[in-house]
C-alpha cells in the first residue's frame, strides 16, 4: 500500500490521479477534511481508505500500523507563507515529518517527503540543492523555517541516502482551489478576468525588478506529480532534489499566458504590496535541475504557456477536478 498524506489535498490529491492512471488502488489517503472542500478532490479518485492525519500519527507512534505499507508520500503540511503560529507549525510541519520519516525508516518503507522553494529565503544565497548550500540557507518565513528544519535534520542525522526530498518551486494547476489565499496567481487570475477583465498584480518595491517584472520559477503539478512517481520507481535516488522548470519568468509573463489561454488582451492593474509581507517577499527563484537531472530523471517540465493553457481548460470546466 502506497499512504499519501494530504492525499485530499493540492499535489496529493494530484498524485492519487496520477496513481490511478498507472493501475494502482491500494492507497491510503491521510489528510484533515474538516470542514473544508478538498473532499471534492477525492470523489473521482480510488483508494482503500481514509484516516485522519492525528489517527495515522498515533497509529504510528504507538505501533499500530495494521496494514502493510511500501511508500509513504509525505505531503501533507500547512502550506501557508503567512502562518504565524510558530508552535503549530513546528508540530504540523516538522515533529509529524520527523516521526513519519523514523518510522518509515525503522520499517524499510519508501519514503518520499515535500520540501519547498521556500527554504531559499530571499535567494542571496542562490538556488542550488547541494548539501553544503542547504545547511547555509535562511528562509525568510516560518513556513519556509519548518521545511528548513527537516530538510537540515535528514542532512545531520545521515537520512539522506535513505530518503527523498522535493523542494517544489512556485506550484500552479488543477485541485488548488481550497487553499484560500494560498492559491496560485493562475487561479487568482482566471477569476479576477472572469470578473473584471482586469488581473491586479503587487508593485516592485526594488529597483530593478519593475512593477510585474519580478521572476520565479512556475511548475506545473502535473509535472511535479511526474517526478514523484519516478522517485517511487527510484528506491536506489535518495538526497533533497530542487523540482521547478529551471527557467525563472516573470508575473507579466504568467498573467499574459492566462489572458492569451482566455483569447483576450492583458489587461494588468499594479497594486501596493501589504506591508507586512514586503520583507518576506521572494522576487526571485529559479530551480537549479542538475542534481535531479544527474541522478537520472529523464523528463523536461512543460513551458510555461503550454501548462498555463491546460490549467484554463480545467478552471473553464464545469467540474474542474482532476
Amino acid at each position: 500500500m502506497i499512504v499519501v498524506t494530504g492525499g485530499a489535498g493540492f499535489i496529493g490529491s494530484v498524485l492519487v490521479a496520477k496513481l490511478n492512471a498507472e493501475g494502482i488502488d491500494d492507497i491510503m489517503i491521510v489528510d484533515d477534511l474538516a470542514a473544508s472542500e478538498k473532499w471534492k478532490n477525492l470523489v473521482k479518485r480510488r483508494y482503500v481508505d481514509y484516516l485522519h492525519k492525528s489517527v495515522f500519527l498515533n497509529m504510528v507512534d504507538t505501533g499500530r500500523v495494521h496494514f502493510p505499507v511500501e511508500a509513504v508520500v509525505h505531503m501533507g503540511a500547512c502550506s501557508s507563507t503567512t502562518e504565524r503560529d510558530a508552535n503549530y507549525l513546528m508540530e504540523n510541519n516538522f515533529h509529524y515529518t520527523c516521526l513519519l520519516a523514523q518510522w518509515a525508516l525503522e520499517k524499510g518503507v519508501r519514503f518520499i517527503y515535500a520540501s519547498s522553494a521556500a527554504t531559499y529565503g530571499d535567494g542571496m544565497r542562490g538556488f542550488a540543492d547541494d548539501d553544503e548550500t542547504t545547511l547555509r540557507l535562511r528562509p525568510i518565513n516560518l513556513y519556509g523555517y519548518s521545511k528548513q528544519l527537516f530538510d537540515l535534520r535528514v542532512l545531520r542525522e545521515g537520512m539522506a541516502d535513505r530518503v527523498a526530498g522535493i523542494k517544489f518551486f512556485n506550484v500552479f494547476g488543477p485541485n488548488e482551489y481550497h487553499k484560500g489565499d494560498m492559491t496560485s496567481v493562475v487561479f487568482k487570475a482566471f477569476h479576477q478576468i472572469r470578473e473584471t477583465g482586469r488581473v491586479r498584480l503587487f508593485k516592485s518595491y526594488r529597483p530593478e525588478y519593475p512593477d510585474g517584472g519580478q521572476r520565479r520559477d512556475f511548475v506545473y503539478v502535473k509535472d511535479c506529480v511526474q517526478a514523484i512517481w519516478w522517485l517511487l520507481n527510484h528506491r536506489e535516488v535518495n538526497g533533497i532534489f530542487n523540482f521547478g522548470t529551471g527557467l525563472a519568468r516573470t508575473w507579466n509573463d504568467l498573467i499574459r499566458a492566462v489572458f492569451a489561454a482566455m483569447n483576450l488582451a492583458p489587461a494588468i492593474d499594479y497594486i501596493e504590496m501589504p506591508e507586512a509581507i514586503r520583507g518576506q517577499y521572494q522576487y526571485f527563484t529559479e530551480a537549479k535541475m542538475d542534481k535531479l537531472r544527474s541522478a537520472g530523471y529523464p523528463v523536461s517540465s512543460g513551458a510555461l504557456e503550454e501548462t498555463v493553457a491546460d490549467y484554463v481548460r480545467f478552471l473553464s470546466d464545469p467540474d474542474p477536478y482532476l
